[in-house]
């Protein structure tokens, strides 16, 4: 049995900047965000919004927990899965599908049970699971990382709805952000090191994809692509580890177009969310911090928001 635990948001405002690299000097538009949970999550993760239940889902990866975040009462609901979590998308019958250490599992929310869908591929004392989202098809796309900090030997998956793990790339350091295009046919996947987001063709009907370019080379000063969403231009958005920002790139051109700042420096992951899906929830981590860092930015592992003048897709369920 895996007990919840109930803690309230402390809304503040509160901004950072960032000097980026002189080698990158486009213009593009500034926005700001502010605090809206002090979790002092070591590091937060996995964000999604369940536009069904008008919750915010994210994780806190070492702090073993999943977490259900309500903006209209403040409450975050955390449950201790036991396991590093790497991160959290919710299925069409209410529960949670959670990638573990060793395996991916269904938490029966009524009954805070768990349930093995799929077990691990890897060793879970050198890997873990990572960042995934589900496809339009309603299939679990979920990539590794290794503990060691070995390069290359890690793997991206997929979970089809009969809970089949399919290793679909393999030559992966820490597989992070995922996000599909309004008309299914595109796929963006970043593998953190390589400071790239990668565009794949994706076919809908059989999960399978093709590599076709790289649509975005991050500069070097500007942090390194972790999470990431899409709104409904199909442009993207990705969190910035030690880039104390989230930024919005177009995947067509390959340019910036706007930058969230953060009071956090590892920004890990964001999703668009609210009533009006206009609003974009972000997740920070504590760790990777001197001890400086921590005096300057008090508040890194909470939760911030941002309103940037865009609405995001909604994410996708697991199940057919």
């Amino acid at each position: 049995m895996i007990k919840p635990i109930i803690h309230k948001s402390i809304i503040l405002a509160s901004v950072i900047y960032l000097v980026m690299s002189a080698a990158y000097s486009q213009e593009y538009v500034m926005i700001q965000s502010k605090l809206l949970l002090d979790a002092r999550s070591q590091l937060g993760e996995g964000a999604l919004w369940n536009h069904k239940t008008q919750t915010f889902w994210w994780v806190d990866i070492e702090g073993k927990l999943f977490n259900i975040f309500d903006p209209t009462t403040g409450e975050n609901r955390s449950w201790d899965v036991g396991q590093r979590i790497g991160t959290v998308v919710p299925d069409r019958q209410g529960n949670a599908i959670v990638a573990l250490q060793d395996g991916i599992y269904r938490l029966r929310l009524e009954d805070d049970s768990l349930e093995l869908l799929a077990k691990a591929h890897h060793d879970p004392a050198r890997f873990r699971f990572n960042d995934g989202k589900c496809d339009p098809a309603g299939r679990l796309w979920v990539g590794s990382m290794p503990m060691d900090g070995s390069q290359e030997t890690a793997a991206l998956y997929r979970m089809d709805h009969d809970y089949t793990l399919t290793r679909v790339q393999d030559g992966v350091t820490i597989s992070n952000g995922i996000v599909w295009t309004a008309d299914h046919s595109t796929m963006y996947y970043i593998d953190t090191p390589t400071m790239e987001v990668r565009e794949y063709d994706f076919d809908v009907q059989t999960g399978e994809i093709e590599f076709r370019r790289v649509a975005v080379t991050v500069p070097q000063g500007m942090g390194y692509p972790d999470g990431m969403t899409i709104d409904k231009e199909d442009k993207i958005w990705i969190g910035h580890w030690a880039g104390s920002a989230v930024y919005r790139w177009d995947p067509v051109t390959g340019d910036l177009m706007a930058k969230v700042k953060v009071a956090a420096k590892n920004v890990t992951s964001c999703d668009f969310g609210g009533e009006n899906m206009d609003q974009l929830f972000i997740t920070t981590a504590s760790v990777g911090m001197s001890d400086e860092e921590r005096k300057q930015l008090p508040h890194a592992g909470g939760l911030f928001i941002a309103k940037p003048e865009v609405k995001g897709a909604k994410s996708f369920f697991f199940g057919r």
